[in-house]
């Protein structure tokens, strides 16, 4: 489901030399599987996850996602590619303020120009316990509820690949397992998921946990 192949991306700071966020990895992740990345802060988990989200071009590699390098797409395609194929989760969330749950969670429709689908919004907001807040603000929800808002989004499409930074980073133990154990339960009925987190109770979700250091891909536990 997720290739990526050699990647390597720096970036220029100011009176600095280019500094290698991401210095040749590789990494896979299969159809079914949910694979955890961890490492100590700076070592190059965030922008790994935004190449492979399609959200920034690395200076060199490959990104193939379900069998398609989207950095080989016009910018509007890219942009249609990851709306239909990839599903986002933030430690943030990055709900629209001024939106509703309901219409939040409805937001991705709009990158594929796909009519309103109020029913699947509402099975999502079921499925997550949060139907009794679809015409909420993300202002009047709790943390937890606001991350639950944001993975029903993230599953709006019907993507096939998850990619989520921190999910659990701003949560309770209660929270954070509703939303780990979604994570599984999507890779366990053929979705992949690629999350970055510092937390060991969140990697041991996971079927294998990647450690990157100082831009590097480190040996994988199992």
């Amino acid at each position: 489901m997720l290739e990526l192949t050699d990647i390597h991306k720096a970036y220029n700071a100011q009176s600095h030399s280019a500094v290698a966020a991401v210095d040749g990895i590789s990494l896979s992740v299969k159809s079914g599987e949910f694979v955890a990345v961890q490492g100590p802060s700076g070592c190059g988990k965030s922008t790994l996850l935004l190449v492979a989200g399609g959200l920034l071009s690395p200076d060199k590699g490959a990104a193939v996602i379900a069998g398609q390098d989207p950095y080989q797409l016009s910018a509007n395609a890219r942009a249609s590619f990851r709306a239909e194929t990839i599903g986002f989760v933030f430690q943030q969330f990055h709900l629209v303020p001024y939106l509703s749950v309901r219409d939040n969670i409805m937001a991705p429709g709009v990158a594929l120009s796909s009519p309103p689908a109020v029913d699947r919004a509402a099975q999502l907001m079921e499925k997550f316990g949060i139907s009794d807040r679809s015409t909420h603000l993300p202002g009047e929800l709790s943390t937890g509820e606001r991350q639950r808002a944001a993975l029903a989004r993230a599953l709006f499409n019907s993507p096939k690949l998850i990619l989520a930074d921190e999910p659990t980073g701003n949560l309770d133990p209660e929270n954070s397992k509703i939303v780990l154990d979604h994570l599984r339960a999507f890779a366990n009925e053929g979705g992949a998921v690629l999350m970055v987190t510092h937390e060991d109770s969140a990697a041991a979700t996971a079927d294998r946990t990647e450690r990157l250091r100082d831009g590097k891909r480190e040996l994988a536990n199992a």
